[in-house]
C-alpha cells in the first residue's frame, strides 16, 4: 500500500494542511474527510449571523478545492478510529430516511491527522445547551439570522398595537465572538431599516446585552484593548455587563447568580469552547477539556503515526504553556506538519525540531469600519495597541491570507475583487 495521509477536520488548519500536501504530494496520498460540502472561515461567522455575509457566496466547496490543489475530498463524518488496522470508518450519507447515497466507507491510513475543532462548553449551565444558540458551524449562523429577522419581523408588525415592543438579544461571554457578534449585529439592525422596517429605531427597539463572567470583555487580551472594545460597544448603544455569571437560561430569559433577570428574545452562548465529545471515545489520550493530548511534535502520545492540532489538540511547549485555541495557531501548527510529513512521505530526515508557537498578538472586530487589537504580542516582548481603519484593514487580511493558503494569489486577489463589486450591487444585509 502506498503511504498516504488522512486528514480529519476541514476548518482553517485541517483545510490548509490538505491543500499543501495535496499540491506537493497528490490526490492518491493525501485525502481529507469533512461532514459539510463546503468551507466558511469560522472567524466570520458572525457576519453570516448578522446577515452581513452570505454563506452561500462565501462558502469554498471542498470538492472544487480538492480539484484545484490535488487532494481527494471524502465526505461524510468520522465515525471510528481502529487503532490496530489503522483505519477509519466515515459514515454513511442519506438522501431521506433508509434511502442511502453513499454507504459506509473504511479507509486505511499511513499517518492520520485529527483537526475537527471545537464546540461550545455549556459549563453544565441548566438551559444553555436548550435554550442558547451557538456560533460553532455556518448552519449555526444561518439559523440565528433567520430567527432575528422574524423576530424583527414581529416587532415591526406590533409596534402600531404596542410603541414600547422590541427585540431582546442576549449574548453570552464577552470574548471576541460575543463582541464581534454584538458590533455587527447594531451595524446589521442599522442596514435594515432601510429595507422595509421603518417602524423600527435600532437603537432602541433593538437591545443588544453583552454579560461577562470576567471583571472586563476580551480578558485574555490586554486591558487597553479590551477598554476600547468596551467603549465602541458603549457607543454603538450595547449594553456591556462584566462580572455576571450566569446561573440559568429559561425560554425567554436569562438570570444570573445574583437573581438579576436579562428578557431574551434570542440568547447567544459565546461563553467558551470545548473538545468535541467523541474524541474521548477514539482510545486515544485525553485531557479533563476533552482534548487529545500531544507531544511538542504535534504526534498523540504514544502514536508516532498519529497526529492531532488545533482547538482540538492540548499542546503544551517548551515553556511549559498550552497552545491557545486560536486561529493562527492552528495555521502555524498546520505549516509544521506540512514540513514535517513531506519529509516523512518521501523517506527524508526529519529534523527533530519541536512546534513553537508564536504570538503575533490579536485583532477584534467592531462593526465593519474598525478593530480593535495588539499586534506582536511575546514576539518582541511587548504589545502594540491598534484601532481604527488600520486595524479593520489588518483584520481583513487575515481573511485573505487563508484564502490564499488554499486558493493561491491570484484567485484570492480575483475572489476579493468579485466580493467588492458583488456587495456594492446587493442588499447590504441578507433579507430572506
Amino acid at each position: 500500500m502506498t503511504d498516504n495521509i488522512i486528514i480529519i477536520g476541514g476548518g482553517a488548519g485541517g483545510l490548509e494542511l490538505a491543500c499543501k500536501l495535496g499540491r506537493k504530494l497528490g490526490r492518491e496520498r493525501v485525502a481529507l474527510v469533512d461532514h459539510h460540502l463546503y468551507h466558511i472561515w469560522k472567524p466570520s461567522l458572525h457576519e453570516v449571523a448578522a446577515g452581513t455575509l452570505d454563506m452561500n457566496q462565501e462558502g469554498l466547496s471542498y470538492s472544487m478545492l480538492a480539484h484545484d490543489n490535488n487532494f481527494t475530498f471524502v465526505y461524510g463524518s468520522f465515525t471510528e478510529l481502529d487503532l490496530v488496522r489503522r483505519e477509519i470508518t466515515v459514515s454513511a450519507l442519506e438522501a431521506s430516511p433508509g434511502e442511502i447515497v453513499i454507504p459506509e466507507r473504511r479507509l486505511r491510513y499511513t499517518r492520520l491527522c485529527i483537526a475537527v475543532g471545537s464546540t461550545s462548553n455549556y459549563f453544565n449551565t441548566p438551559g444553555a445547551s436548550e435554550y442558547t444558540v451557538s456560533l460553532n458551524t455556518p448552519e449555526d449562523a444561518e439559523h440565528f439570522r433567520i430567527r432575528m429577522l422574524k423576530q424583527m419581523t414581529l416587532v415591526e408588525t406590533r409596534k402600531e398595537a404596542d410603541p414600547d415592543a422590541r427585540v431582546e438579544v442576549v449574548i453570552i461571554g464577552g470574548g471576541a465572538t460575543g463582541v464581534e457578534l454584538a458590533a455587527e449585529l447594531r451595524e446589521a439592525s442599522n442596514a435594515y431599516i432601510s429595507y422595509g422596517f421603518q417602524r423600527l429605531d435600532p437603537e432602541k427597539d433593538i437591545r443588544i446585552t453583552v454579560l461577562e463572567g470576567s471583571p472586563r470583555i476580551l480578558a485574555p487580551l490586554p486591558e487597553r484593548v479590551s477598554e476600547a472594545a468596551t467603549e465602541l460597544l458603549k457607543e454603538r448603544y450595547i449594553d456591556v455587563i462584566p462580572g455576571c455569571k450566569v446561573a440559568k437560561v429559561e425560554p425567554q430569559q436569562v438570570i444570573d447568580d445574583s437573581g438579576n433577570v436579562y428578557p431574551a428574545d434570542i440568547c447567544v452562548w459565546a461563553a467558551g469552547i470545548k473538545a468535541p465529545a467523541f474524541l474521548a471515545s477514539l482510545g486515544l489520550p485525553t485531557n479533563k477539556s476533552g482534548q487529545i493530548e500531544v507531544t511538542d511534535r504535534l504526534n498523540v502520545k504514544g502514536y508516532d503515526d498519529i497526529f492531532a492540532f488545533g482547538d482540538c489538540a492540548a499542546c503544551v511547549t517548551e515553556d511549559g504553556k498550552q497552545v491557545p485555541p486560536r486561529a493562527q495557531a492552528a495555521h502555524q501548527q498546520a505549516d509544521y506538519l506540512y514540513r514535517r510529513l513531506v519529509r516523512n512521505a518521501r523517506g527524508e530526515h526529519v529534523p527533530d525540531k519541536a512546534y513553537r508557537y508564536r504570538d503575533y498578538g490579536s485583532l477584534v472586530s467592531v462593526g465593519t469600519q474598525t478593530s480593535v487589537g495588539n499586534l506582536m504580542g511575546s514576539l518582541i516582548g511587548s504589545n502594540w495597541f491598534v484601532n481604527g481603519l488600520f486595524a479593520r484593514m489588518l483584520y481583513i487580511s487575515l481573511h485573505l491570507m487563508h484564502h490564499k493558503a488554499v486558493l493561491g494569489l491570484l484567485r484570492t486577489a480575483g475572489l476579493a475583487i468579485a466580493r467588492t463589486l458583488i456587495r456594492r450591487n446587493t442588499a447590504l444585509v441578507k433579507l430572506h
